[in-house]
C-alpha cells in the first residue's frame, strides 16, 4: 500500500516545463513585471522545472538578464524570431506561454511574430494584454492569426472574452478568463504609511504608472484645483517614470506640459511628482499611502490595467474612467466611474466620498474582497492547471473547468 501511495504522490507532483516568451526584467515595462510576478508564483507550484524565459528585447537596450533568461530576441530582427522558435523546439519544453502586447513585437502591428508561431512545434497559450476594437484592423487581423494557432488564449475580464466570441468569431471554448495577478496585501489604514512618508493629515490622491499621454493625468490636475477649494490638504501623487519608448521618441514633453498646467492652476503645493521606476516593495509602500486611486485613462478599449488591479487588491477607493477593464472590475460597488476627459466629475466624486466616509469604506471593503480572487497564488494555479490540461490534450475540459464558473 505504501508503494502504491508513493507512486500516486509522485504522479501528482509531475513537473511541467514551460517557456515564457515576453519582455522581462530588468526591462522597464509592464509586461516584463507581469511575467516576472507570474513566473515567480508558478515556480512555487512547479518547483522541479522552474520557468525559462525567451526575453523580447528592444534593439537599443543593453540589459543584463537573470539566469532564467535562456534566449534574447531582438524585436526588430526578423531572423531572431526563427532562431527563437528553433531554440524552443529543441529545448525539451512541454509548452510555451506567449505574452502578447502590441508594440512588444517588431514589424507592422507586430507581424514579425507570425513566422515564429508558424515555426513553433510546441503547443502555446497566448495571454492577450490588449484587444483591438476592430477585428478587421491591421492589429485585429494579426491577433486573429495568433489566436488561430494558439491552443488556448487567456484574457483578464469577461468582456474581453465576449468580444472575442462576438466580434472576432473565436470559439468560446478556446478562451479562458484568468484575472490579472496582484500581490497579497493587507487591508490597512493609510495613516501609518502617510506618517512614514511625512504626509500625515493629507488627503492623498495618486496613480502609479509608466507615464504616457494616454493616462489622462491633466484631468486629475484640473480636478485637484477644484478639490483644493473644499479640501485644502489634498495632495496628488504622480508616481512613475516616463515610459521608455515615449522618452526616447518625445523626451519629457508630456511631463513638462503637466508642470505648466500645475503652475497655471496654482496647485504647486498640491501635486508631487515621484519620477522613479519603483521596486515592488517601494510600489506597495506608496500604494498603501494613497487614499484615492485615480485612473483617468483616455482609451475606452483598454482591457487590462495592472495599476488598477493592484489598487483594488489593496482595498483602495478607486475612481476611473469607463474603459473596459475598469467597467468590469469596479462594478458591483467596488469603485466609481467618471466620464472620459471630465475633471469636474473626478472632483465631485472625490469630494463627495471623502465627506461620506461610511459609503467610501463599504466600497473599499468590496474592492479588497474582490482582490482576493486576483492574488498571484490563485492566478498561478489557474495558469498551471490550464497548461497541464493542454499538455495532456484535455482541451474540452478547459471550457467546463474555466468558463462555466
Amino acid at each position: 500500500m505504501i508503494k502504491n501511495l508513493a507512486k500516486v504522490l509522485s504522479s501528482t507532483v509531475k513537473s511541467t516545463r514551460i517557456i515564457y516568451v515576453s519582455s522581462y526584467i530588468p526591462r522597464q515595462c509592464g509586461i516584463a513585471t507581469y511575467t516576472k510576478n507570474l513566473t515567480n508564483a508558478v515556480n512555487l507550484l512547479n518547483p522541479y522545472h522552474l520557468a525559462e524565459i525567451v526575453a523580447v528585447n528592444r534593439g537599443q537596450e543593453s540589459l543584463v538578464y537573470p539566469a532564467e533568461v535562456k534566449f534574447v530576441l531582438n524585436h526588430q530582427k526578423r531572423h531572431d524570431y526563427l532562431k527563437a522558435a528553433e531554440f524552443i523546439n529543441h529545448s525539451g519544453a512541454d509548452l510555451v506561454s506567449l505574452q502578447h502586447e502590441f508594440g512588444l513585437f517588431g514589424g507592422r502591428s507586430g507581424d514579425y511574430l507570425l513566422p515564429f508561431i508558424e515555426a513553433l512545434a510546441l503547443p502555446f497559450v497566448t495571454t492577450i494584454h490588449s484587444l483591438p476594437d476592430d477585428p478587421q484592423s491591421s492589429q485585429g487581423q494579426i491577433l486573429n492569426q495568433i489566436i488561430a494557432k494558439s491552443k488556448a488564449v487567456t484574457v483578464m475580464i469577461n468582456q474581453s472574452r465576449q468580444k472575442l466570441v462576438k466580434d472576432y468569431g473565436i470559439p468560446a471554448q478556446k478562451i479562458v478568463v484568468i484575472p490579472h495577478g496582484i500581490p497579497d496585501l493587507a487591508y490597512s489604514s493609510t495613516e501609518w504609511y502617510k506618517r512614514k512618508k511625512k504626509l500625515a493629515k493629507r488627503l492623498i490622491l495618486g496613480n502609479i504608472n509608466l507615464i504616457t499621454q494616454s493616462k489622462g493625468i491633466e484631468y486629475c490636475l484640473q480636478a485637484v484645483a477644484t478639490i483644493k477649494k473644499h479640501i485644502p490638504q489634498v495632495l496628488y501623487l504622480v508616481i512613475g517614470k516616463t515610459h521608455p519608448v515615449i522618452l526616447e521618441q518625445q523626451g519629457e514633453i508630456y511631463r513638462q506640459s503637466l508642470k505648466k498646467i500645475i503652475k497655471q492652476l496654482g496647485i504647486k503645493n498640491n501635486v508631487k511628482f515621484i519620477n522613479q521606476y519603483l521596486s515592488l516593495d517601494e510600489l506597495i509602500l506608496w500604494l498603501q499611502t494613497i487614499d484615492v486611486y485615480v485612473t483617468p485613462y483616455l482609451s475606452p478599449q483598454q482591457s487590462a490595467s495592472g495599476a488598477l488591479s493592484y489598487a483594488l487588491g489593496a482595498g483602495k477607493f478607486c475612481v476611473a474612467t469607463p474603459y473596459l477593464y475598469a467597467k468590469e472590475v469596479l462594478s458591483h460597488n467596488r469603485g466609481t466611474l467618471v466620464p472620459f476627459r471630465n475633471s469636474q466629475a473626478i472632483a465631485q466624486k472625490v469630494i463627495y466620498y471623502w465627506q461620506n466616509p461610511k459609503q467610501r469604506q463599504v466600497i473599499e471593503k468590496n474592492a479588497y474582497g474582490y482582490g482576493r480572487l486576483m492574488t498571484w497564488p490563485n492566478v498561478a494555479l489557474q495558469y498551471l492547471n490550464l497548461f497541464k490540461l493542454i499538455i495532456n490534450q484535455k482541451i474540452k475540459i478547459v471550457f467546463k473547468g474555466y468558463n462555466e464558473r
